[in-house]
């Protein structure tokens, strides 16, 4: 690998990274949190077993799913369920599903089985123990999967451009983990290597949750085709990921949680940073990301999406991809800090999707330079969140506008800049985002307005001597303990804030929504509001019986069949 890297190591600046239409742009890359786990899988040979798989001919029953690690056992209990079409929906209201599932810590017993039956059909309604790691459900792809059963049933295999266009037959609505229902809290297993990074137990019963996918198309589709059943071939079987339907609940999660998202983004902002400071690159280096280059054009190609704001940045993206192409043509990417001068020239060439492309892109050639970084992403740090109430009122206003300085000029009594306020719903207890000055919600407000508070908190700070202590401030203006709180964390996370208004007309939280699922290694993102977002997960992946080395990272990159 190239090793030779300049003295200065720049990470991008805060205040570019963290607006929300940047943020709203992120694709996966190495650190994805699903390539994480596969590569660790491989790396450590973890064996997959099916000990159960009882399911009817109407597609009812239960299967078992297990993944041996090194010193765990994981099992996917799933059950699938016979739904009619008129219960088949994506909403958190749903009350059923096509199939839900459990992560079970171990291998269970039939007496788990039958205590997991009369619970996790229900989800909410039921109540799981400390013995399961997450709860989740899914429903059908309804067109694709009835035409991939007919098909295979008929003795053919599924349309390749179907599969392309679609790319999943079932949908998550939710995969709950970290204490939800009665499930394990996350100190139960946060000591094990496996799951210690962000979202690993949940990135394992997805990808457990394919394999079952698969394997119950191919199950109703001999059900209805017998001897002439065609087995669904590899190759198309492996583009097929598990789509996913998520909406507001996951958008609050980067405003409550600094630190964490922090560590996503700053290990990522460091790794671009690393190929960044690299003088040259080899030849070898300078192939393999025009090869995964190509494979992501690919990729571009089978992304759709009705939603106008989607619409456009496709087509700005598509706009890109043609200008990174001539670009490739002029340059041979070894000499002169290539991936330094490639990033700079994306910042005046190319639209935030195209830049976030090229800045994940580049990573690739360089798994022995930045993979390292993942053991960086969780949040250990539980001190950073002790208010120190020693520092000075001076400090703490320096931190407020350091973080926040863009807010707090902002006329804040105007409606445009306060029209929304977030809530949450006392029918699912979700979060939700409502018309402050249309809805009789203000009373209900939840603290997810950071740039409102902090203008409000350093105007309160303004009245007292610099010289005063925080502990002093706190006690008279016990309201403002949450964004000095937030200040003082900034001081271990400067990526920690969003630099813009997340209360105001404007915003739009598919863009919080977008930045989560792209660490989790989400590809195809399709904005059905501003509010609720479809998107696709392990697309490309090997399954457990082919999962090794060599296959167990770039699966990301689609390549045509030859």
């Amino acid at each position: 690998m190239n090793t030779r890297v300049q003295t200065e190591n720049v990470r991008r600046d805060p205040a570019m990274v963290m607006r929300l239409s940047r943020l709203g742009s992120l694709h996966q890359c190495r650190l994805s949190f699903m390539r994480q786990l596969t590569r660790r899988m491989a790396q450590e040979n973890w064996s997959f077993s099916r000990p159960a798989f009882e399911i009817d001919e109407h597609g009812v029953g239960h299967a078992v799913y297990t993944a041996q690690g090194p010193d765990h056992a994981y099992s996917l209990v799933a059950f699938a369920h016979d739904l009619p079409p008129e219960k088949r929906s994506d909403r958190v209201i749903a009350e059923a599903w096509d199939a839900t599932f459990a992560l079970f810590d171990g291998i269970p017993t039939a007496d788990d089985i039958h205590r997991l039956s009369q619970n996790v059909p229900v989800q909410e309604a039921g109540r799981v123990s400390e013995s399961e790691l997450s709860l989740s459900r899914a429903n059908r792809s309804v067109r694709l999967w009835a035409h991939v059963v007919d098909r295979l049933a008929a003795g053919q295999q599924p349309d390749l451009e179907q599969i392309y266009q679609v790319g999943y037959l079932m949908r998550t609505t939710a995969v709950y983990g970290s204490g939800k229902f009665g499930a394990a809290d996350r100190e139960k297993t946060a000591s094990r290597p496996e799951v210690n990074g962000p979202f690993q137990t949940e990135m394992l019963s997805v990808y457990l949750t394919r394999t079952f996918v698969r394997d119950l198309v191919q199950h109703m589709a001999q059900v209805k085709g017998g001897d002439q059943t065609a087995q669904l071939d590899p190759q198309i079987a492996s583009w097929l990921g598990i789509g996913n339907s998520t909406g507001l609940g996951m958008a609050p999660f980067i405003v409550n949680h600094p630190i964490l998202f922090n560590n996503w983004i700053m290990a990522r902002e460091e790794a671009i940073a690393r190929v960044r400071s690299l003088l040259s690159a080899s030849e070898d280096e300078a192939r393999q990301f025009r090869g995964i280059y190509d494979r992501s054009k690919l990729s571009m190609s089978w992304w759709q999406s009705e939603h106008p704001v989607q619409r456009d940045k496709l087509a700005a993206l598509n706009n890109d991809l043609q200008a990174i192409s001539g670009y490739l043509d002029r340059d041979d990417l070894t000499q002169n800090q290539p991936w330094d001068r490639l990033i700079l020239w994306s910042q005046s060439a190319l639209s935030e999707e195209g830049q976030e492309l090229l800045a994940s892109l580049i990573l690739e050639p360089y798994g022995e330079l930045v993979d390292g970084l993942s053991c960086c992403m969780a949040d250990s740090n539980s001190s950073a969140h002790v208010i120190d109430g020693s520092m000075s009122v001076g400090a703490a206003r320096d931190l407020i506008s350091n973080s926040f300085g863009w807010a707090l000029d902002l006329d804040w009594n105007a409606a445009e800049n306060c029209a929304r306020a977030w809530y949450v719903s006392e029918e699912k207890l979700e979060p939700r985002l409502g018309e402050r000055f249309e809805e009789p919600i203000a009373g209900y407000e939840q603290p997810l307005a950071p740039a409102r508070d902090a203008a409000m908190a350093f105007k309160a700070l303004a009245e007292w001597d610099t010289r005063s202590s925080v502990a002093e401030f706190l006690l008279r203006h016990p309201e403002h303990r949450h964004t000095l709180r937030r200040a003082q964390m900034s001081r271990v996370a400067p990526y920690g804030e969003i630099h813009d208004n997340t209360i105001s007309a404007a915003v739009l939280p598919i863009d919080m929504l977008r930045a989560k699922l792209s660490f989790f290694g989400a590809t195809h993102f399709d904005p059905r509001s501003d509010r609720w977002v479809r998107i696709c997960m392990y697309s490309g992946a090997p399954y457990p019986d082919e999962l090794t080395p060599e296959n167990a990272d770039l699966w990301v990159y689609p390549e045509l069949p030859q």
